[in-house]
């Protein structure tokens, strides 16, 4: 059986240690641990844990050590980039968020994992990556929070 692999934002990380979160984003790390998903991450990510707390910092330390795989930045990023910016499907400011979702496309991840409500993990921002990825010669990315995804500690 093929393992998913799952690109994790920087919020799906530092969820490791949210009150609210903390549950889910540490029973994905044991599975990720159990080798029941591949992780996936990014210069982006890697950008902005150096501006996180040293806690955070160490944890994505921790999916280092893992056998991890970095997505590159490419043309075919960039361009799927600026499809999303020329769609506004979030204003520029945001350029972070939507990069994280280009990479996962062009890098043909199964499932991007993020406890970002405001810019990814929302139906209307789903259905809106997801029309400029079809648009653009991409599939359709999945786009979940560590709770939908996390299995391990589950009765079956």
């Amino acid at each position: 059986m093929k393992i998913p692999r799952i690109y994790l934002d920087t919020s799906a990380i530092g969820g490791c240690f949210d009150e609210e979160f903390h549950i889910w984003s540490n029973a994905l790390f044991e599975d990720i641990r159990m080798g029941l998903f591949k992780p996936v991450t990014s210069p982006v990510v890697a950008a902005e844990i150096q501006d996180a707390p040293a806690r955070v910092q160490k944890k994505y330390e921790e999916l280092l050590s893992f056998d991890i795989e970095i997505l590159e930045d490419s043309e075919n990023v960039a361009n799927l980039l600026e499809a999303y910016v020329k769609h506004e499907i979030l204003a520029e400011r945001f350029i972070d968020d939507m990069n994280h979702i280009a990479l996962a496309t062009v890098g043909s991840v199964d499932i991007v994992i993020s406890w970002n409500f405001k810019h990814i993990v929302r139906y209307d921002k789903i259905r809106q990556f997801n029309a400029v990825n079809i648009e653009c010669g991409y599939k359709a990315l999945e786009i979940y929070t560590p709770r939908e995804v996390a299995g391990h500690g589950k009765e079956i």
